[in-house]
């Protein structure tokens, strides 16, 4: 089998600009994100992207094992849910740096993240959170990606302004609460530590659904 040639990691920014409606990635967290996500990827080149999308989506899923056990478990889900958001970029960096990238593909991942969002607000109500809190956690993980999917249906052919509410933030702020409830559960505060890093990521996926909404609006037009 012949060894796949990776774009360049500017080159690779770029392409995933493209396919992502030209987003930028002059933002500190999603470059950083994304460059993380490339040099993963640079030596796993010959991989199948679909098989990092299977497994990313297995790992969220297997997130929810140890949250539901509680106690210091709850550190094990936390860095699953990293994992699984890490792999989950790894699968776009190997389709967008060799040259595999493709309509299917892309609509196959966003799929997958959703799915993933499902499983992170899972592990959370498991975790201790209250279900409401955590359905409206999962809630505000899917809407700014159908928000952004109407627009396009629409005819709006940018992403919209980058909110404090993106993967890489929601990702993050799943897996720090379940850590941090790990770290804190010998003293009995691990609810009050999954309840209160899930009502913060309300408040943040709230104040980024404000953020995409004043970008669209502006967008669409009257």
């Amino acid at each position: 089998m012949a060894e796949e040639v990776m774009l360049s990691r500017e080159e690779y920014l770029a392409a995933w600009s493209r396919w992502h409606g030209g987003t930028g990635t002059e933002s500190r967290l999603v470059r950083g994100w994304l460059s993380a996500a490339y040099a993963l990827a640079r030596p796993l080149a010959g991989l199948p992207p679909v098989a990092a999308t299977a497994l990313g989506l297995g790992v969220a899923a297997l997130a929810v094992w140890p949250a539901a056990a509680g106690g210091f478990w709850l550190i094990g889900a936390g860095v699953l849910v990293g994992l699984s958001g890490l792999l989950d970029s790894l699968d776009g960096a190997l389709a967008i740096g060799t040259g595999r990238a493709s309509r299917r593909g892309f609509v196959l991942d966003s799929v997958v993240d959703r799915l993933s969002e499902v499983a992170y607000a899972g592990a959370l109500w498991v975790a201790g959170a209250p279900g409401w809190l955590a359905v409206g956690f999962g809630a505000l993980c899917w809407l700014p990606d159908y928000l952004r999917a109407r627009a396009g249906q629409a005819g709006v052919s940018e992403t919209g302004a980058i909110s404090v509410w993106e993967r890489p933030t929601r990702v993050a702020m799943t897996g720090m609460t379940l850590v941090g409830a790990g770290v804190v559960s010998g003293l009995g505060e691990a609810d009050l530590v999954v309840t209160a890093g899930t009502a913060v990521g309300l408040l943040l996926g709230a104040v980024g659904m404000a953020q995409l909404g004043v970008s669209m609006r502006r967008m669409l037009g009257d």
